[in-house]
């Protein structure tokens, strides 16, 4: 039987508010697409000189995995270290 914290793809933090790195291979897929899509966002949009798309596309990134953190990661809360 697998345990609901073995579904999670990332951790809370130990320390503040938020998720840690990825712990399953799905969480690592999600951030090296991330990565690739942020760096595409950088060399298209910064290139030709257009700031003001370029943060549209890094805000809307962001949100999506800020989105996906929620869904498929631990619930997160403030914590102040061990729980």
């Amino acid at each position: 039987m697998v345990s609901q914290t073995d579904e999670y793809w990332f951790p809370a933090k130990r320390y503040g508010w938020g998720w840690g790195l990825p712990i399953r291979w799905q969480g690592w897929v999600v951030m090296i697409v991330y990565a690739a899509l942020l760096a595409l966002d950088a060399y298209v949009f910064l290139r030709a000189q257009h700031l003001v798309m370029f943060f549209i596309v890094a805000v809307l990134l962001n949100f999506i995995l800020v989105l996906i953190c929620w869904f498929k990661g631990e619930p997160p809360r403030w914590r102040w270290g061990k729980d």
